[in-house]
């Protein structure tokens, strides 16, 4: 099965800024090594303020995305209110 993209769309709770300090660190490692690895495409958080994510992943299918949901930091802080992953496709590369 070819390569495809995934996004991953994050709602973070309300507090998330004051709340994510003691897990910050280890949830960016962790997109820093998927990254490395041409897992993750890109990240970063969305709104001003931040209130969510967004996460592309490069896999033949979601379970990457997945994967690191099961892992994230962030959902084990309880910081991430909804998740949502949905295949991605570029019109304009």
């Amino acid at each position: 099965m070819p390569e495809a993209l995934f996004a991953l769309i994050y709602e973070y709770v309300p507090d998330v800024l004051e709340r994510r300090a003691p897990v910050r660190e280890a949830h960016l490692a962790l997109l820093r090594d998927l990254h490395s690895r041409g897992v993750v495409v890109m990240a970063g958080a969305t709104g001003d303020p931040v209130d969510g994510a967004l996460i592309v992943f490069r896999s033949a299918t979601a379970q990457a995305a997945h994967e690191f949901m099961a892992v994230d930091p962030y959902g084990a802080a309880e910081l991430v209110a909804s998740a949502r992953v949905v295949p991605w496709s570029v019109s304009v590369p």
